[in-house]
């Protein structure tokens, strides 16, 4: 186990400390530049279109998700681990400067976001009870890349369906372990019944559970950490300092502790963000609307709600406390801190917290895993042994080491948005055509609707079907 876990952490710091790292910005700061900053520009209009419940009426004919059910499906999947566990790993290894990183990488990776999701809805297929799509999707009809495209789903399947949920389920045993004492095996045997009694409901199971949960859950915590923020405002100006300090001093230069920051704040933000992956465009695919830009900007609003809301609280609750950063690693670091804020619950706060966090993120992330085993076959029995497999994962991740998890996490996270990266930067220019149709239409007073047939460039594209 020890060469495995040696391989896999030699694999990482080549993948991560250049590839990654130069891949992401470069292409975030490609698409803020030539959408001309759309993730800060149509700001407002990204929430407008998210309450927008004329929106939800669309194609009534068919049992379509809403674009907002589309935006908690992938939510769900944002919202995790990544943003209680994640942030405490990143801030454990790269200091407090990690979070500035990930600051970063939030406000112009949504333009990464942006791009992947509108094409999504581009390149969408009609499915037996909702509308599919992703990656995979974009990939075999925009690019006209078969082989790209499976490979794109074989990673995404990997990442999602087995790397990531054995992280949740990892994260959701430590917790409740640390808490009150259940023991790894016993309530990974609770997560994984849990599991596949939802994930064999389908996409409308998935999609009702989290628009239901997942607005409850962001709240509650936000709620709770805006209370500690508030109740210890004196030191958030020292707080923000001590993010800025470690992030850019030229004492962290100096002493090389700068890139463990930049590659900490980075990894750790994509794994809680997504931003640029390839996993939200399956859920926002997903969604009946009547332009595609309309859920583009909708998965936007859902990456500065992971980043820049949620992950900022956790990061606060930790360096506010005042607890060693080398007492704990991982969840127990954030439950930990809480407990010095709040008393011996907040251990059983942030085990709750965990529960709905981390079990949300593994339904989401079953769902990005099944839209791409319905891309690479129809057969109902490979889905099937899928969804067993799936279950057998999130066993397994409740039993594996904290590193193991995250490691191997990190290398398939790393390929699969490297492939994703390619492809959205080759089909980016048809999202500047949608979005140039986009804000015509808005110029004028309309309410955008997008019909190929009244754009030149996608008028004799059969490649785009439903619209």
């Amino acid at each position: 186990m020890e060469q495995l876990q040696q391989i896999i952490d030699s694999t990482n710091n080549i993948l991560w400390g250049y590839v990654m790292i130069a891949s992401l910005i470069g292409c975030a700061l490609y698409f803020t530049i030539r959408s001309r900053f759309v993730q800060f520009t149509m700001l407002r209009e990204m929430v407008r279109q998210l309450t927008n419940s004329a929106e939800k009426n669309h194609n009534q004919s068919k049992r379509h998700i809403s674009p907002f059910q589309a935006f908690a499906v992938s939510l769900a999947s944002r919202v995790g681990t990544g943003n209680l566990a994640g942030v405490a790993t990143a801030i454990t290894i790269g200091g407090p400067g990690a979070v500035f990183w990930m600051w970063v990488i939030a406000l112009i990776g949504a333009a990464n976001a942006f791009v992947e999701s509108t094409l999504a809805q581009l390149y969408k297929r009609h499915s037996a009870d909702s509308y599919i799509g992703g990656p995979a999707y974009y990939i075999m009809y925009g690019l006209r890349n078969k082989p790209m495209a499976i490979m794109m789903s074989v990673l995404t399947i990997l990442t999602f369906g087995f790397a990531f949920n054995t992280v949740q389920s990892n994260t959701i045993c430590e917790a409740v372990n640390n808490a009150v004492g259940i023991g790894h095996m016993e309530f990974g045997i609770i997560i994984t019944i849990a599991t596949l009694l939802i994930i064999f409901g389908g996409i409308q199971r998935i999609a009702k559970f989290s628009s239901i949960i997942v607005p409850i859950m962001a709240l509650g915590y936000i709620a709770l950490a805006l209370v500690i923020v508030a109740l210890n405002i004196s030191h958030l100006p020292q707080i923000i300092d001590l993010i800025f300090e470690n992030a850019l001093g030229i004492d962290k230069v100096v002493a090389g502790g700068m890139g463990a920051a930049v590659m900490q704040g980075i990894k750790r933000g994509l794994f809680s963000n997504e931003a640029g992956m390839g996993s939200a465009p399956n859920a926002a695919a997903t969604a009946s609307t009547s332009h595609p830009i309309k859920q583009g900007l909708i998965q936007t609003l859902g990456v500065f709600t992971d980043t820049l809301l949620i992950c900022s609280c956790t990061a606060f609750i930790i360096l506010i406390s005042g607890v060693g950063l080398d007492e704990a690693d991982g969840v127990r670091l954030t439950q930990e801190a809480l407990t010095l804020h709040i008393g011996a619950s907040g251990r059983i706060f942030i085990a709750i917290a965990i529960l709905f966090f981390a079990y949300s993120s593994i339904i989401g992330n079953y769902y990005y895993g099944e839209a791409n085993i319905r891309f690479i076959t129809k057969s109902r029995l490979t889905l099937t042994i899928y969804r067993i497999l799936v279950g057998a994962m999130v066993m397994a991740g409740a039993m594996m080491s904290l590193k193991m998890v995250w490691s191997m996490a990190d290398i398939t996270m790393g390929l699969m948005t490297l492939c994703n990266l390619v492809a959205i930067t080759m089909l980016g220019g048809k999202v500047m055509l949608l979005l140039k149709d986009y804000r015509s239409q808005l110029g004028k007073g309309k309410d955008p609707v997008f019909k190929k047939s009244d754009v030149k460039e996608f008028a004799n594209d059969d490649s785009i079907e439903c619209w």
